[in-house]
């Protein structure tokens, strides 16, 4: 598993990304996050320097690495950050494995109930009655999995960018460096479809998400949590933190992040930052 470590205090933050990126893409949260705490960031099987040995079934695959990867750097009490895809992964860690994590913060996560995954129209649109079930329809869907496939394959470095600049820089883009290096890193995805059937069968909640009954983990979940949205967030809908929040109840506290979309970092990493810090401060024992 590759990494990337910044040295600092005591207290330590464990980052998990999110779909399309790595550790790489935590650099301005390096950057700018206080000093007073040591920042890891991992990149997941089959994300950035990572191998991609064996291909992952579910989140809880992933969950298990990060277990594996604790123990390894043998990392205690401390706090994980998980973007996107990355917040589903904290989540069913801590549900799996509690003890080793005293706070939770999820940036954009994807739902308690999972990310759904629809077939579509003649004309493209989604078909909100036909959910995609199998690994096989997933690698076979022709508006996410086929065309950003292609791009990674074909290094169509505009179409990339048209997807991002549409979903995920919704107020400010990267400067053009950096941006560049962000689409190097998501060309060293080796598992998009294996990721999107992952997230549409993710459901540790109490109820049947359209697909298959909950686990009823997220009952597991007695740590503080912290939820935090964008308010223009185009990947995870108001109805998905909504979820979190009541599957998780009492533990989750949500704050909206104004003027932001799903990548805060990028939007504005001063409002991001002070929230999650005013957060960890709160519950320091």
């Amino acid at each position: 598993m590759g990494y990337r470590k910044r040295d600092g205090g005591e207290e330590t933050i464990l980052l998990v990304h999110g779909n399309m990126t790595s550790s790489t893409h935590w650099d301005l949260f390096f950057e700018t996050f206080s000093e007073a705490y040591t920042l890891i960031a991992i990149d997941m099987r089959g994300f950035g320097e990572s191998s991609y040995k064996k291909r992952i079934n579910s989140i809880q695959d992933f969950a298990e690495d990060l277990k594996l990867f604790v123990d390894e750097m043998n990392l205690k009490n401390f706090s994980l950050i998980g973007w996107s895809t990355g917040g589903a992964v904290c989540m069913q860690f801590e549900t799996q494995y509690p003890g080793y994590c005293e706070k939770l913060v999820l940036v954009g996560s994807a739902s308690t109930r999972g990310y759904p995954f629809f077939a579509t129209h003649s004309d493209g649109t989604p078909n909100l009655d036909q959910r995609l079930e199998t690994i096989e329809e997933v690698e076979k869907d022709p508006t996410r999995t086929i065309p950003i496939q292609q791009a990674y394959d074909t290094n169509n470095r505009d179409l990339l960018k048209t997807i991002w600049n549409s979903l995920i820089y919704t107020h400010h883009k990267p400067s053009e460096t950096k941006y560049d290096a962000y689409v190097d890193d998501m060309r060293t995805q080796r598992n998009l479809a294996d990721v999107y059937h992952a997230l549409n069968t993710f459901n540790i909640s109490s109820v049947h998400n359209g697909l298959s009954n909950g686990t009823n983990q997220a009952r597991n979940i007695s740590i503080p949590v912290l939820v935090l949205r964008g308010e223009h967030d185009l990947v995870i809908s108001k109805e998905m933190t909504e979820e979190i929040i009541e599957d998780l109840g009492e533990n989750a506290t949500f704050k909206e992040l104004r003027e932001s979309g799903h990548s805060p970092f990028v939007d504005d990493i001063e409002q991001l930052n002070v929230i999650i810090a005013d957060f960890l401060k709160e519950w320091l024992c």
